[in-house]
């Protein structure tokens, strides 16, 4: 092999060698590449699911204060049915009461 031809030999690697390590680099920068659109995508996502996060924190929110407000209601409404089952008994019972005074006096 002339010198000649050795030149010319490491001359084509060298090229080749430099092509493929062009096309790599272009082909990654290629697939890895992140377009303007995703990221205005991924901007639009992210503030719909921020505000959806918000609106579940304020149903959240409204339902346990709702919970509370007919647990308070339920409450008074037991004490209430208390109250009145005892009123109604103590009328039953002073109705017995007279009902055998009367038919003592009688």
């Amino acid at each position: 092999m002339s010198r000649t031809e050795f030149i010319l030999t490491t001359a084509i690697i060298l090229f080749v060698a430099f092509a493929l390590g062009w096309f790599a680099n272009w082909l990654l920068h290629r697939f890895t590449r992140v377009r303007q659109s995703d990221v205005a995508d991924l901007d639009r996502m992210s503030q719909e699911l921020h505000e959806a996060e918000e609106t579940r924190d304020q149903a959240i929110t409204y339902l346990q204060q709702r919970e509370a407000e007919l647990t308070n209601q339920l409450n008074q409404t037991e004490a209430e049915l208390r109250a009145a089952m005892d009123g109604l008994r103590e009328a039953r019972h002073e109705a017995e009461e007279l009902r055998i005074q009367l038919h003592g006096a009688g």
